[in-house]
This record gives structure tokens, C-alpha cells and sequence, in this order.
């Protein structure tokens, strides 16, 4: 019996009909290895994908797993979209794809990339190479194009059937309807009259029927009917009730103001006329977005265009900063921002709110149209820019998970803003990739900490603390990737700089570079040699540099390496109690850590097994996978030492999956190596041969996370 592991966003709206589709679906992923949905915007892709995929569950024991690539501006952070969305945070310097393939190789998984159309091309060449890498791998995609390469198979996903009362776009228009004017009476014959002539005109695609229904709350259904009845503005004289608006030749999309989108007559979907994107049979979407835009308030329409610079989900915080400004004040955000959800123009994710690829794009048209393209993606550059140095600042804090959570929420924000500073400010990305570098390390995304800070320090060369700080965390991701001798090159280069400088942090964080790489190269005596040096030149409160602390982790994983477990002891005591007083988390848990290790070869597994769940604890809140993968393997240590070879063998297959997400090249520092060899060979003469395998083989195919709360006895922290 397989667990049931993957990942599928959760809706909270129903799921209507597509009974047929929904069957062609589940035949095609049997007898296809690619099947691609196609069609137009607001089509309904999406849904049916998501349906389709947890309906196909128990057919793919390794999992179902959904990527959303609907906030990507090009192919950079692809590959990193997917490696996310199936869960592997890889560590080793080989491309991503190779990455990738060797991970999902053997997997009986379903992938499911969403909104494909933005990086076509890109997205084909992945999935050509994951399919021959991975023979066992299924795919459904969507996209408004097929990707066009070999034994793809297409389902085209028309407009839901929208005659009679039966039908199924009237079905939905009445689903929704109940949740959006619970107390409006439908049943009469002028009112199932209307709903029905609503669904006709706007053709039964799904979008545009949740879009009219959102405006069930101020207006009737006969009312909306008359609208859609009518031609729309700016519509040819005599063209269809429901067509799309035509602009007169001689006209711009909208008149000059100073705020254009904000007048009523004016809004429409008129210069999105690429039938790539609004195919000729589903531009009755284009009037319904248009008329919604139209319906309107001024002020929401400007939150909406605004909204269009963020690539995803934004909550209040970041909507308020962004995009007030002019006649938009920050206390109007939050109540707009819910009249917008209200209208089924944003959908709440938790406490954020998402809006769909097809009204972003719309948004971001009248964001042109207002001339405010460049301004907010400057703002947004600069919000985020300032979000990252926050969280560098308050780094060695009680608010330490709080920052790393930020930072992880907001991650295809900060890719978005750096890339914005790396064309208009290179001297201001160069300080922000410093600032998001060990963030990015600890929490999976090495390749692009590697790739932005690389990009960054090319493209200028001024001197200073930023640039020190840069080059400490591109040293710390080659050496984590196993580049050592490159990482070694940085470190000397940012040493140089930091004691030509004489900046407190800038030297120790210097020296944190140079002595990791010369732990992570089996040199412990070196390593303590240059920590101990950088801590006895720059004493003081560590507040006012945090990089204190790492070197102090760097001398105590030094101290025990060489033996030494006495002053180990002492001071890893020593930091797990300054931690405890700044309130932070990630060198508490290298003290746990290392105390754990300490009391291991003491002799002592029950000490050790406390420290070892302590530690695990803290790089969960951190989301640390690293710190967890060598949290599980001194755990399974313990368990062994004191005799339980069936829990240590189960304790051991989790900690190998987590090993296997980040693909360290090391699993940990050198010297425990013939460690971990110890303890498997103590956990198989407890269990016997047989039982050893089974119980490793299901940590192996367990989910990571209900392995890792296994490991901690029952739960996660919060």
C-alpha cells in the first residue's frame, strides 16, 4: 500500500460537469505519456486539469505533483518552477534538467505543468528530456498551444454546452450564483430565461459565466442579460450582441487622461486582439472581462491594473505598498482588494490573493494604457528590494522563521525584482542578491542564489560592503554545489576586500566563507585556524554581526571534527545559549547538532536522540532541508545506539529521500562518512538483514514531511 504523496492545489469552489471530458482525460494519461490541453483563455484548462489529476491519484504511487507557470516572464526559473513543485531542492552543480530527470528516473509520477503558453518552447525541450529520462513519467499539460513535439496528445477543451437548463454552463452560472447572491430566486421563467441567455451570449466559457455571476450582488439577472444584449461600446455598427468590441481605426484603445482606465466608456479589451491568444470562437471572453472592467469602480480598476506587476500571489501588505499612490490611498488596498475578490477578479489563496494569468494580462494592458508600466515595476523592484534587506537586518532575531517564511512566500517576487535591478540599477541588485543569498542556500533554491549573484557581480564593479556580502553568498553556494576550489577562489577574493575594508561583518562573514569551504573540504584544522582568527580580531555583540555566529558554527563542527569533544561541548553550550537569547533558530539547531554528535560518541544515544529532534525541529520552522537531511541521519544514529535497528533503518530511508531532494554531492562534512557507516552497521545487527531493508525501503517511499514527523514522534512543529 503506497501513502499518498504529491501536491494539487486545493480549490474551494465546486466542480462543475465535463463528465466527457473529464473521461477523455483519464483514457489519454493511460494510454499517452504526454497529453496536452488546449484552448483559449478562461477556457477552463486549468480546472479540468486539476480534476483530472486527483481522479488519476492512485494510479501513480510516486505522485501527483502541479506546477503553476503562470508567473514566469521567460525560461530562467523554468526548470526551477518544476524542481519546486515535485519537491526536489538540489544542491550539486550539474544542470537542473540532469538534476531533475536523475530525480523523477524510476518515479511512477504524474506532472502537471499549468499555463505552458508563456514559455513554449522552453517548456517542450524540459519535457522531451524528462520523458527519456524518466520512463515510468506521465505528463499533462496546459497550454492555449500544443507544445509540439513528438508522441504529444492533444485534447482540445471547448466552452462549456450552454442551451437549456440542463445544460452545463447553466449549471454552473447557478453554482456560483447560490454562493454569490445566496437569496436570489432563479426558478421563475424570466429569470431562468435570462440565466439561460446569459450562458448563450457569453458562449459557456467558465470565466466569463463566474464573472457575470459575481455581478449577481448589485444587479439582477434579467439586467445582466439586457446588458450583453446590447453592443458594447465601441462595437462596429450592427455586430453580434456579445461579439467583441472593434476600436475604430482612427482612435487609441482609450482617450489621454491622466488616469484613462478609470472612465467607464472607455474600458474594453480592444487591443488584445491576437487570435493566438483570444481565438476567434471565445472572444465573447474578451466582452465579459471588458464589461466586467467597465462595471467596475474607478478606483478598483486602478488596483487591478496595478496588481498586474506582481507574478503571483500578493497579500495586503505588498498590494499597500505597491500600488497605492495618487487617488488610490493605502486604506482603500484592503477593501479593494475584496470587492475585487468579490467580482471573481482576484481568488483568495489563504490570506493572499491570485489572480488568473488571462485578467493579469488584461491589468497589465491598462497598466500600459495609463503609462504606469514602468513606474510600478520600479516599485515593486524597490519593495522588494527593501523586503530582502529587512530580512537580512533582522536575520539574528526573534523574527528569524518569520524572515526565512518571507522570504519563500515572495520568492517569484524577488526573482521579478531582481531582474528588473539587474537592466536599471546593477549596483542595487548586486546589494539585493547579497541580501536573499544565504536565505535562498538554506530553503532549496541554490541554482538561482548561484545564478542571480553570478549575473549581479558582472554587471558592476564597485567595491564595498555589498559586494563583500555578495561574494561570501555566491562562495557559500559553490561550496554547497561541491565547487570547492572556486568557492576557495571567492573566498580569498571577498577576504581581501573585507580586511582591506575593515567592516566588522564583512570580515567575519569573509572568514565564515573561506572556513566553511575548508570544512566542507575535509580540512577542519584550517577551518578553526581562520574562524578563530576572525573571531579574536572582531569581538562585540554579535547583533552587530551576525556573521558571529556562523563562524562560531564553523569552529564548532571544526573543534569536534578533530576530536576534540570537550571544548565541542563547551562550545556549542555556549551557542546553543547566546541563540536562545536572540531568539533565533538556525545556529541553535547546529548546536543541537553538534551536542547530539558529542553525546552520540559519549556513549550516551538518549541525549543524543533529544538533541537530534531539537535540531530537526528548528530546520523545519527554517525549512531548511539541508540542516534536516543531517538532523535525520544523527537521529537515525541514536536510535540505532540504543538498540531499535528497525525505527533507525525507517529513520534512515527518510533522511536518504531528503538527501536525495537537495542531490548533495557530500552529505555533510567528510569526517561523517565512516560515522553513519557505524551506525548502519549497528541498526542491521539489531534488525536482522530482512527487517533492516523493509523498514528503510518504507522511510524511502514514504512522503518526506509524514517521514519527518515519524521522526519527531507523532508531529511537526509549528
Amino acid at each position: 500500500m503506497y501513502p499518498v504523496v504529491g501536491y494539487l492545489p486545493v480549490v474551494t469552489t465546486s466542480f462543475v460537469g465535463r463528465e466527457t471530458e473529464l473521461d477523455a482525460v483519464e483514457r489519454a494519461l493511460q494510454e499517452h505519456r504526454l497529453v496536452t490541453l488546449t484552448g483559449g483563455g478562461g477556457i477552463g484548462k486549468s480546472r479540468l486539469a486539476l480534476r483530472a489529476a486527483d481522479r488519476a491519484r492512485a494510479r501513480y504511487p510516486d505522485g501527483v505533483w502541479w506546477a503553476d507557470l503562470s508567473p514566469l516572464h521567460d525560461d530562467r526559473l523554468l526548470i526551477a518552477t518544476v524542481c519546486d513543485a515535485v519537491g526536489l531542492l538540489d544542491h550539486s552543480a550539474r544542470r537542473p534538467v540532469e538534476a531533475l530527470g536523475e530525480w523523477l528516473a524510476g518515479r511512477r509520477a504524474l506532472l502537471v505543468l499549468d499555463c505552458c503558453e508563456r514559455v513554449i518552447a522552453s517548456c517542450a525541450g524540459v519535457v522531451a528530456d524528462l520523458l527519456v529520462a524518466a520512463p515510468a513519467l506521465t505528463v499533462l499539460a496546459t497550454s492555449r498551444q500544443p507544445l509540439g513535439i513528438g508522441g504529444e496528445h492533444l485534447l482540445d477543451v471547448g466552452p462549456l454546452p450552454a442551451g437549456g437548463a440542463g445544460q452545463e454552463a447553466v449549471r454552473l452560472f447557478r453554482d456560483r450564483a447560490a454562493a454569490a447572491a445566496p437569496h436570489l430566486a432563479l426558478d421563475t421563467p424570466a429569470a431562468a430565461a435570462a440565466v439561460a441567455e446569459i450562458c448563450h451570449r457569453l458562449e459557456g466559457i467558465p470565466l466569463a459565466v463566474e464573472l457575470a455571476c459575481a455581478r449577481l450582488r448589485e444587479n439582477g439577472v434579467e439586467e445582466i442579460a439586457t446588458r450583453l444584449r446590447a453592443p458594447a461600446p465601441g462595437s462596429a455598427p450592427g455586430s453580434a450582441p456579445g461579439s467583441a468590441p472593434t476600436p475604430a481605426p482612427s482612435s487609441p484603445a482609450a482617450p489621454p487622461s491622466p488616469l484613462p482606465s478609470l472612465s467607464r466608456s472607455t474600458a474594453r479589451l480592444d487591443v488584445l486582439a491576437d487570435d493566438s491568444v483570444w481565438p476567434q470562437r471565445h472572444r465573447a471572453l474578451r466582452t465579459a472581462i471588458g464589461w466586467s472592467h467597465e462595471l467596475c469602480a474607478p478606483l478598483e480598476r486602478l488596483l487591478w491594473a496595478r496588481l498586474s506587476v506582481f507574478p503571483g500571489a500578493v497579500d495586503v501588505a505588498d498590494a499597500r505598498a505597491v500600488c497605492a499612490g495618487g487617488p488610490l490611498t493605502g486604506h482603500d488596498v484592503p477593501v479593494l482588494l475584496e470587492r475585487l475578490a468579490a467580482q471573481s477578479v482576484l481568488q483568495r489563496d489563504g490570506d493572499r490573493y491570485r489572480m488568473l494569468d488571462t485578467l493579469r494580462e488584461y491589468g497589465t494592458m491598462w497598466l500600459g494604457e495609463l503609462g504606469e508600466r514602468g513606474l510600478l515595476a520600479d516599485r515593486h523592484a524597490g519593495h522588494f528590494a527593501e523586503t530582502a534587506a529587512q530580512a537580512h537586518t533582522g536575520w539574528l532575531g526573534p523574527r528569524q522563521v518569520d524572515w526565512y517564511r518571507r522570504i519563500a512566500d515572495c520568492h517569484a517576487d524577488l526573482c521579478a525584482a531582481l531582474d528588473h535591478l539587474l537592466v536599471r540599477e546593477p549596483e542595487r541588485a548586486v546589494r539585493m542578491a547579497g541580501h536573499t543569498g544565504l536565505f535562498w542556500s538554506c530553503c532549496g533554491h541554490l541554482h538561482e542564489a548561484r545564478t542571480y549573484l553570478e549575473r549581479a557581480l558582472s554587471r558592476t564593479s564597485a567595491h564595498g560592503p555589498d559586494r563583500i556580502r555578495a561574494l561570501w553568498a555566491l562562495s557559500i553556494t559553490r561550496t554547497l554545489q561541491g565547487d570547492h576550489e572556486d568557492a576557495r577562489r571567492l573566498g580569498e577574493e571577498c577576504s581581501l576586500a573585507a580586511w582591506r575594508d575593515q567592516d566588522p561583518e564583512s570580515v567575519l562573514s569573509a572568514a565564515h566563507s573561506v572556513s566553511f569551504t575548508y570544512l566542507m573540504m575535509g580540512r577542519p584544522k584550517s577551518a578553526l585556524t581562520v574562524a578563530d582568527r576572525a573571531l579574536r580580531h572582531v569581538t562585540g555583540d554579535p547583533a552587530d554581526a551576525p556573521s558571529q555566529l556562523r563562524c562560531r558554527v564553523i569552529r564548532l563542527f571544526a573543534l569536534s571534527a578533530l576530536g576534540r569533544l570537550d571544548e565541542a561541548y563547551e562550545d556549542a553550550a555556549a551557542l546553543q545559549r547566546l541563540s536562545l537569547g536572540y531568539g533565533e533558530h538556525w545556529a541553535r539547531a547546529y548546536a543541537d547538532h553538534q551536542l547530539a554528535l558529542i553525546e552520540l560518541m559519549r556513549g550516551r544515544p538518549r541525549d543524543a536522540e533529544r538533541h537530534a529532534r531539537a535540531m530537526l525541529a528548528g530546520k523545519y520552522r527554517l525549512r531548511d532541508s539541508l540542516g534536516i537531511a543531517l538532523g535525520l541521519d544523527l537521529l537515525a544514529g541514536a536510535i540505532a545506539a540504543r538498540g531499535d535497528g528497525v525505527a533507525a533503518a525507517r529513520t534512515s530511508g527518510t533522511g536518504h529521500t531528503y538527501w536525495r531532494m537537495i542531490g548533495h554531492p557530500h552529505r555533510g562534512t567528510p569526517e561523517l562518512g565512516a560515522i553513519r557507516d557505524e551506525w548502519e552497521r549497528r541498526a542491521r545487527e539489531a534488525a536482522g538483514d530482512p527487517a533492516y531493508e523493509s523498514a528503510y525501503q518504507l522511510g524511502l517511499v514514504t512522503d518526506a514531511e509524514s517521514g519527518l514527523a515519524l521522526a519527531l514522534q507523532g508531529h511537526l512543529p509549528s
